[in-house]
């Protein structure tokens, strides 16, 4: 059982800019988070690849998610990507983030995106404010 209070699990849930997307969340517990989203036409760029901003928001959502499940907000300071492999349309992805170092002020995390297969397609690392 998760110790992430259920309104903020449902807050969390309830993003529009993710619901938007089509980005699910798959677990939420303190400190960590799983997201997942399935690549369909409309994400592909003018290559006919994934957008790298699709495979960014996926990974941030997990990062959002993680960073304020201790029930305080958490803002974004920084962020950076490096994508890994390229992605087919109808493959799911899976984020997941971990907190990696937490003070009274800041959070860092990193974040794993994966294909279906668990191959690695992306690792995202982020830290927040948490005023």
């Amino acid at each position: 059982m998760s110790d992430v209070p259920t309104d903020l699990r449902e807050q969390i849930n309830s993003d529009p800019f993710c619901e938007l997307l089509d980005i699910a969340f798959v677990d939420i517990d303190v400190g960590t988070a799983q997201a997942e989203l399935t690549v369909t036409d409309e994400l592909l760029n003018f290559h006919g690849t994934l957008h790298g901003g699709a495979i960014y928001s996926l990974a941030d959502a997990a990062f959002a998610a993680a960073s304020n499940s201790h029930g305080d907000a958490a803002v974004g300071l920084e962020s950076n990507i490096s994508y890994l492999a390229a992605v087919d349309v109808g493959e799911t992805l899976l984020a997941t983030a971990e907190e990696t170092h937490l003070t009274d002020g800041t959070g860092e995390y990193e974040v794993t995106v994966t294909n279906g297969d668990g191959d690695q397609v992306a690792t995202f690392r982020g830290r927040v404010y948490r005023p």
